[in-house]
């Protein structure tokens, strides 16, 4: 007897051609395995190593502390400096004073049709550099203007640690909802996620350098930790109860 495991039985004898029943479970058969290597291979694109995207948007979008200037933009009248201008120039001297590395550059605008005005303006200026408790020097130069028929204002800076982040936002490799590639399929953060997150961290924080390392700490209060200490020695909860009182206009329009 010869074996042909392509008939229905399994079993034909020697010199018997299959019947047209086994060759139809036969093509059955072919025609489900056909069906499933279609499906195999999705399978296999879908755990692709995509290890070049980081998950953490803190890998994609670090925040790094920078050398950058910080400055303002004032406008000069006759030569001073209105009481608005003024404060600000002093906001800026006691800022250079506490984080500034360096002096603070006064340029005045080259070539605008008010430059004589703002460059009146250079006592005024030094005056409320000198309220504000800057220290060091002071530089005085100049800068160009785009359109000199333009009045332009006077631009003080100066240099001081920032925080920024390192990629640029608005990034986008890859098409969110392709049709064509399987790239965008796997469920991964996309790219530009956590961006705007990362910059308005970095531009809200106070201090960048709290970014990388705690500040030292302070004296604590004695006066709370002997009241709670004093409550404890008396069996009692150290705990503060704080009362809060609703003011009368939260019942208006209530039932």
């Amino acid at each position: 007897m010869r074996v042909d495991s392509g008939t229905a039985g399994g079993r034909v004898p020697a010199g018997k051609a299959p019947s047209i029943a086994a060759r139809r479970v036969h093509g059955r058969r072919l025609l489900a395995l056909a069906a499933l290597l279609p499906l195999g291979a999705c399978g296999t694109d879908r755990y692709l190593n995509t290890s070049s995207i980081p998950e953490d948007y803190n890998a994609r979008h670090p925040i790094v502390l920078r050398d950058a200037p910080v400055g303002i933009e004032v406008f000069a009248t006759a030569g001073k400096l209105d009481e608005t201008a003024r404060a600000r120039v002093t906001a800026l001297a006691g800022g250079a004073a506490s984080e500034g590395e360096g002096g603070i550059e006064v340029l005045f605008p080259q070539g605008a049709v008010n430059e004589a005005q703002q460059r009146a303006a250079l006592p005024a200026i030094r005056h409320a550099l000198a309220a504000g408790g800057a220290k060091g020097y002071v530089s005085v130069g100049a800068y160009p203007v785009a359109d000199p028929s333009l009045p332009a204002p006077v631009r003080l800076s100066y240099r001081a640690i920032r925080a920024r982040v390192a990629s640029q936002c608005g990034d986008w490799p890859a098409d969110l909802a392709s049709a064509s590639t399987l790239e965008t399929w796997k469920n991964r953060p996309y790219w530009n996620m956590g961006c705007s997150y990362q910059n308005m961290i970095a531009s809200q924080v106070s201090d960048p350098r709290d970014l990388v390392e705690p500040r030292a700490t302070g004296n604590g209060d004695v006066e709370m930790r002997i009241r709670a200490i004093g409550r404890v020695r008396q069996g009692s909860d150290p705990a503060t109860s704080w009362t809060v009182k609703n003011s009368s206009i939260g019942s208006v329009g209530g039932n």
